[in-house]
């Protein structure tokens, strides 16, 4: 069988759990918003500042991937700013064949020029409803769950975790905290997580990607969270030989199913991962961890789902039967209720495979 090119699979179904709105602009939509707010760019010109993105975060340093930041949230704080990110992103998503989605972002970022927490939570949503409309008129059906972040540096996370519950009725499916991991532990937002939990509210913690054990375990056994942002340092509990030899966190995480949202190219610029070839991606796939496959960043890593999923096909020889499992594993591990998950996966996902499987 002739492997699988990128074409392919940009025509089969894809469940995304792991991707930034603030990183996912398009190059031409940065340049016109910071027009219009005086926001000063490394260059003007579209093709040049996508390509000026990716160079910048491909320093192998969590924090110097998190400067590139800068320029995508200074132009996105005004309500129709956020709306048209927000459509754009949800027709580009829907437009590279996913079909479900989870997209986040830190409202307490886009206050500069005077909205309110729910005015940004509002214009979002609004944004994500438009553009999944006009995707599905355009015959490319999909579904946005949004997920309300808070900034681990920040104290402003009990403030999110009540404003994701509020919004949790109308597209708010999840909570999360993000940003540097070093000297920023999880266990500082235990309030939140402690709140989230008598709320019976779904959350996932970045753990795992720049720093590397405990940061997981005080997300799993001290925060209590559903899933792990990355998780990518699992690795390290995890001894390689013919029969890879489990610690006790790895086995835990294998056994409890807790999701790994893994990052592939995201890792490699940060310095999480050598390379996609040795990512440890491939020995978590044969372990069967719970595994899905995320954009992270798509600005920043010039990348898409049918990219990163390409890559791995080319790295690890993966089929359709590989591709279908890890969209599977990340419908099972979505924020929306159970029901919801199965008619995706049963209704659209699997079909559309099944055509493809020998």
């Amino acid at each position: 069988m002739a492997a699988i090119g990128y074409e392919d699979i940009v025509k089969v179904p894809k469940a995304l759990l792991h991707d930034h709105l603030d990183g996912g602009l398009r190059p031409a939509t940065v340049v016109e918003l910071a027009d219009a707010v005086g926001h000063p760019l490394p260059t003007t010109d579209p093709d040049e500042l996508g390509r000026w993105f990716v160079e910048a975060a491909d320093s192998g340093s969590l924090e110097r991937y998190l400067e590139t930041f800068t320029h995508t949230v200074a132009v996105m704080q005004t309500a129709e700013a956020l709306h048209r990110v927000a459509a754009e992103c949800a027709i580009d998503l829907a437009e590279d064949g996913v079909v479900y989605a989870e997209v986040r972002f830190a409202p307490e970022q886009h206050l500069d020029r005077g909205l309110s927490l729910d005015e940004v939570v509002e214009a979002v949503l609004a944004g994500f409803a438009e553009g999944s409309a006009d995707a599905a008129a355009a015959g490319h059906p999909i579904r946005i769950g949004t997920l309300l972040t808070a900034m681990r540096h920040a104290a402003r996370s009990q403030e999110i975790a009540e404003l994701a519950v509020r919004y949790r009725d109308v597209g708010v499916v999840g909570f999360d905290i993000a940003g540097a991991e070093a000297g920023f532990p999880p266990t500082r937002h235990l309030d939140a997580f402690e709140y989230l939990q008598r709320e019976n509210f779904h959350f996932t913690i970045h753990a795992g990607e720049a720093f590397g054990l405990p940061s997981i375990w005080q997300a799993i056994q001290w925060c209590g969270a559903d899933r792990l942002g990355h998780g990518v340092r699992i690795i390290d509990d995890i001894t390689p030989g013919a029969k890879p030899v489990l610690g006790r966190l790895a086995a835990y995480v294998r056994d409890k199913r807790i999701p790994l949202e893994l990052c592939p190219s995201s890792n490699v610029q940060t310095g999480a991962a050598p390379s996609i070839a040795e990512h440890p991606i491939g020995l978590l796939h044969d372990l069967r961890f719970r595994v899905t496959v995320n954009t992270d960043n798509r600005l920043m890593s010039g990348t898409s789902m049918s990219r990163e999923m390409a890559l791995l096909v080319e790295a690890f020889g993966y089929g359709y039967a590989e591709l279908q499992w890890f969209t599977i594993n990340a419908m099972k591990s979505a924020f929306i209720p159970f029901d919801e998950r199965l008619a995706i996966i049963n209704d659209v996902i699997k079909p559309a495979y099944a055509a493809l499987l020998p």
